[in-house]
């Protein structure tokens, strides 16, 4: 799982990384679980395809079917909280290119200990069931750090959190490392992203984040702002690219070894 605040750029780390693994011939699906979904344009499909995707948390309709309750019924309705999903990835995924399917999810919007609704009873059922398929399962989350202390991050080998190269958001990004762990994820790998000054944001790291076993830095890549601005995807970044080289390094040092295991 990607995790971090708004804007540190968890969803290019994702679809790098989902990119990365796919080339290397692992069978890969890309989830984007993220309330205003856009992993599918950082994979490189088109906007008018992407745009024209729809969320699973959001189709009322299949809902309906699965759960015997349509979104937005009231309080107090009786649904089923373990649907059928084992359909769903072939129903709704979208073939990225070979080793890679996206499914969009949606947003995860409810507390693991207060309301679900139906849509949420879904949601859970089918990341959960995702989880214990062979394929590697790269999952963008919803912004913030919401994802664990909702209980979303649960069943996860490796918890990515993304920071940008200033002492508030690494702090945060500690934060969300030690809930991460108090859910049971395997590993966690602190990241830096965007750093001019390598050595000033290691040294970030090595202050704030000492006690977080896997550490990484991402330096800042001149072309990612100009694809970012005009809606292309990541596959049209060069293999110099700095930030591709960067997550190659990320995925040799802290992901290659858990699939390996």
């Amino acid at each position: 799982m990607v995790a971090g605040k708004g804007g540190v750029g968890k969803t290019s780390v994702a679809a790098a990384m989902s990119l990365i693994l796919s080339g290397r011939g692992f069978s890969v699906v890309a989830v984007d679980a993220d309330s205003v979904p856009n992993l599918a344009q950082s994979l490189g499909i088109p906007y008018d395809r992407a745009s024209r995707i729809v969320p699973i948390a959001r189709d009322d309709r299949l809902i309906a079917e699965r759960t015997g309750v349509a979104p937005g019924t009231g309080w107090g309705a009786i649904f089923k909280l373990n649907p059928r999903v084992d359909d769903l990835l072939d129903r709704y995924g979208v073939a990225v290119r070979e080793n890679l399917r996206l499914v969009v999810l949606g947003g995860i919007d409810a507390s693991k200990q207060g309301c679900m609704c139906p849509a949420i009873a879904l949601a859970r059922r089918f990341l959960r069931h995702t989880l214990r398929r062979r394929e590697v399962v790269v999952v963008d989350s919803e912004a913030g750090a919401e994802v664990f202390g909702r209980g979303l991050a649960e069943n996860f080998d490796l918890a990515v959190v993304v920071c940008e190269p200033t002492v508030k958001s690494v702090l945060i990004g500690v934060d969300m490392v030690r809930m991460a762990g108090e859910l049971g994820v395997r590993e966690s790998v602190i990241v830096v992203n965007k750093a001019r000054d390598r050595e000033a944001a290691a040294r970030l790291l090595d202050e704030l984040a000492a006690h977080v076993r896997y550490r990484h830095v991402i330096g800042f890549d001149e072309e990612l702002p100009k694809l970012e601005y005009e809606g292309r995807g990541l596959t049209e970044l060069g293999p110099d690219s700095v930030f591709i080289r960067d997550v190659e390094a990320l995925v040799d040092k802290y992901v290659v070894g858990l699939l390996e295991d």
